[in-house]
């Protein structure tokens, strides 16, 4: 195996990016360099002591958290929070003690800007919430995605009903404006949208096998999955919960378990489909100019092999 991928997670923590994080420590082939945090699950200023808290959690205090944008990209307050998935302290409403850490001073759009400068081409960032900090870092320095290497996003619903309203998922709804401006910015970007997520389910067998093993985050993970558990019963009437962040984190770890298809996705940012994504495969050539025209394309996640994913993220957490 060659030297690990650098990989930033820009997170709101949330019980299923808990454990992309804990499988991203997990796993050799990607080294965390930081956590950057945004609102989503949960409020900003909470995302950030979350995230201090599973380092502290991990042991892994040495890795930075720098806290991301408290507004959207058009500095909208009006946040959408999804306390009613994750609980209201975003982890299971277990009320952790407060981390003993700090984030550091530095914003994260300026963090993601400075590790694209120091490794250029070598940085992913992996994506799990509303893409505002990913736009301001584009602001900041409009070289930014030349620089960095991959931009893995989970977001979008292709061809498939959103989580939010039939029309929209979760993280492009949170900030469908950021979103629209990060896929045409001409990125390296993959993105899994949840007509793949939704295809990668942890079962109450699995969670049994999680609560039977020694893994620390096993361990911690199974003390705060009962509220995402009775949401997903609530929701979809399933016995089980979707693993949308770890499975994008495993885009960055093994990439052969997805295939993907390139085009053009644009976002819509107004009206009753506001956050919608809608993907152009590139093979019509329309005779009119329109917003279309000449956008750079990018790669869409529609398959997943969701045995291999499930088993692979199962094996890295009960041996933690």
């Amino acid at each position: 195996m060659g030297e690990p991928k650098k990989i930033i997670i820009d997170t709101d923590p949330g019980i299923d990016d808990a454990m992309a994080i804990f499988l991203a420590l997990q796993s050799p082939e990607v080294e965390v360099i930081g956590l950057t945090t945004i609102y989503g699950n949960v409020y900003t200023t909470l995302a950030t002591r979350n995230a201090l808290h599973l380092l502290e959690v991990a042991g892994r205090t040495d890795i930075p958290v720098a806290e991301g944008s408290h507004v959207t990209l058009m500095k909208g307050t009006k946040l959408r929070i999804a306390d009613f998935v994750h609980g209201t302290d975003g982890l299971g409403n277990q009320n952790f003690p407060p981390p003993k850490g700090k984030s550091i001073e530095e914003s994260a759009a300026a963090f993601l800007v400075r590790h694209a400068n120091s490794y250029p081409g070598k940085v992913t960032v992996v994506a799990l919430g509303p893409l505002t900090n990913i736009a301001l870092a584009i602001q900041l320095d409009p070289k930014f995605p030349k620089k960095i290497g991959q931009i893995i996003i989970l977001g979008g619903a292709f061809a498939v009903n959103g989580n939010v309203n039939p029309s929209t998922e979760a993280n492009i709804f949170g900030d469908p404006d950021a979103a629209d401006f990060v896929f045409t910015s001409g990125a390296d970007i993959l993105a899994v949208g949840i007509n793949v997520t939704h295809q990668v389910v942890l079962t109450d067998a699995d969670r049994y096998k999680l609560a039977q093993s020694k893994g620390k985050f096993a361990q911690y993970l199974c003390k705060i999955l009962d509220v995402y558990f009775s949401y997903h019963h609530d929701a979809y009437n399933i016995k089980g919960v979707y693993l949308h962040d770890p499975t994008t984190l495993i885009a960055a770890v093994n990439p052969s378990l997805l295939t993907y298809t390139t085009g053009v996705v644009r976002v819509q940012t107004s009206g009753i489909t506001r956050g919608l994504t809608i993907f152009y495969n590139t093979k019509k050539r329309f005779a009119e100019v329109t917003e279309w025209c000449d956008k750079p394309t990018v790669k869409v996640a529609v398959t997943v092999d969701a045995p291999a994913v499930v088993d692979l993220i199962m094996e890295r957490l009960i041996n933690s």
